[in-house]
């Protein structure tokens, strides 16, 4: 099961896959990561956070300890021409227990706050995952100075139930129900004056938070208890640097803030709350000063109250066209919205009961794991075997009572300038995500008024209840690339699909050859490997 970790001259001689285009003169970060219960990183929970650089080659050696199947998916990292490594079970097989598996992959022209998490069975509800940045490179000028530290913040909701319980549930066919309370960091604050704070400031300096949310269902609502928030990155793209009190993060996405420590010194909570449920469920963080005195005050801000509140925050969020992201050229040199739309595809999310099961849908159908990844169906030319193309129609009815089962897979033309707009009937928020690429948000508004000039480049997208939302993007990154809901029960029980972007010119430039240790499965294990392409 797992690849040797080679010298760089050796991977870049391979003749088989990512490594071998890999530039030797971009550093390599190496890892070895033991994943046991809990689940558990290193023992480490929330898992270990990944500092690179812009063009870091990332080489990670996870070796899984566990009595089942595990497999990591690096959210928002792009995998250019490489969806080997994008680590979903369309393009991957999990790695078996008592054995490891090694990715490699590099962050190619990216900046920003990003995460990782597992993907197999409902381990995400538990732990797995961690927080990666990608610092820009020394060369590139970024529009704030040098903060005087960089934190992550990981929150998410939290279920009293083991993740077997939970995906016991699931498999039932019974809704998993709200979240049990809310973590920070793996922790909540006693608030007796004895926690230990999660981070540090001296006062009159800045520092920059990277702030994730890493659960499975509820958007939440963050604020630093007496400060306010500069907004300057949101999913790898420079934002105009607006002011707020609080942020609603949803299910999947990162933003990257700068807090002045300007306040009297003495300690303060930083604040996650549910947003969008029932009752409000908090957990609050120590910030401490360093020469503070006193402990931090009981009275907590306010979260917002209302859905308006979320929508109207999401329309101050603009790009930042003048500063430039990972490559010295201004952001604001894509102008995305002078191309034409060469394809709309609807995509409407549903929900309804199967065999008196609950089942998640999109388009009324509601996806299944093949044993056979949708990627190396291809690769191997048994895709008949496996899966059908387009087996969702791109404009539905509007009404669907009819929920099927199957593997969803949409045929893409290399280079297209699609449209896709998510469709929500329902009274719950939504949080979708497209791996290997960024998008254009343009809505939700009518298409007349599409915003086509600064809208934030990013890969996840939360889309409000009885509304809908559009994307805009040309799909230039070869591969099989997983459209998921980050709503993790019903990404579990259907709401997802995926899109294969395949260029008739079967070369190297375009995508990478399937690395000579990628584990097998299904019908392709014991199948003679086909000839690697050398041009």
């Amino acid at each position: 099961m797992g690849g040797r970790v080679m010298l760089p001259l050796l991977l870049c001689l391979s003749a088989a896959g990512p490594p071998l285009l890999v530039q030797g003169g971009d550093p390599y970060l190496f890892f070895t990561w033991n994943v046991t219960y809990g689940i558990l990183i290193n023992n480490q929970f929330p898992g270990p956070n990944i500092n690179s650089t812009t063009n870091n080659n990332i080489v990670i050696n996870v070796f899984n300890y566990l009595d089942e199947p595990f497999l990591l998916t690096w959210n928002g990292i792009q995998h250019r021409k490489n969806s080997w490594q994008d680590g979903v079970l369309g393009t991957n097989c999990p790695i078996p227990p008592k054995t490891n598996y090694t990715y490699r992959f590099q962050v190619k022209d990216q900046i920003g706050s990003y995460m990782y998490y597992p993907v197999t069975a409902m381990h995400k509800a538990v732990g797995g995952f961690g927080g990666l940045r990608i610092n820009s490179r020394l060369l590139i000028l970024v529009p704030c100075d040098d903060p005087a530290d960089d934190y992550t913040i990981l929150a998410g909701d939290w279920f009293s139930k083991g993740h077997i319980a939970i995906k016991k549930i699931l498999d039932s066919g019974r809704n998993l129900g709200r979240c049990d309370g809310v973590h920070i960091n793996g922790k909540v604050a006693k608030g007796d004056g004895k926690d230990e704070p999660l981070f540090t400031m001296e006062p009159g300096k800045t520092y920059k938070y990277r702030i994730c949310n890493v659960g499975i269902k509820t958007t939440l609502n963050i604020q630093f208890q007496g400060h306010n928030m500069r907004l300057v990155e949101m999913e790898g793209s420079h934002t105009m640097q607006s002011m707020y009190d609080s942020l609603d993060v949803d299910v999947g996405q990162c933003y990257s803030v700068l807090m002045t420590a300007n306040q009297e010194p003495m300690d303060y909570y930083v604040v996650a709350s549910t947003r969008f449920t029932r009752q409000m469920v908090t957990a609050t963080g120590i910030i401490r000063y360093t020469n503070g005195k006193g402990v931090a005050s009981s009275k907590l801000p306010p979260p917002p109250t209302s859905w308006a509140w979320s929508l109207n925050q999401f329309h101050t969020f603009r790009w930042n066209l003048t500063t430039s992201a990972a490559r010295p050229n201004p952001q604001g040199s894509n102008h995305y919205g002078s191309i034409n739309i060469t394809r709309t595809i609807k995509l409407i999310n549903t929900a309804g009961k199967l065999n008196d099961k609950l089942r998640y849908a999109i388009n009324g159908v509601s996806y299944v794991e093949p044993s056979t990844p949708l990627k190396l169906a291809e690769y191997y030319n048994v895709v008949d075997k496996v899966f059908k193309y387009d087996n969702i129609v791109d404009d539905p009815p509007a009404e669907i009572s009819k929920i099927t089962l199957d593997p969803i897979v949409l045929n893409l033309t290399y280079r297209d300038f699609i449209e896709i707009i998510f469709e929500n009937h329902e009274n719950a928020i939504q949080s979708w995500h497209l791996s290997g690429y960024s998008f254009f948000v343009v809505a939700p508004k009518k298409r007349k008024n599409y915003k086509l000039l600064d809208t934030v480049s990013r890969h996840t997208i939360q889309v409000f209840p009885q509304s809908w939302a559009a994307i805009l993007l040309t799909f230039d990154n070869c591969g099989m690339w997983n459209i998921r809901s980050e709503i993790w029960d019903r990404h579990y029980v259907g709401q997802q699909l995926y899109v294969s972007v395949l260029s008739s010119a079967s070369s190297l430039k375009d995508e990478y050859n399937m690395p000579d240790d990628s584990p097998l499965c299904g019908i392709v294990e014991s199948m003679p490997k086909p000839q690697p392409c050398n041009v």
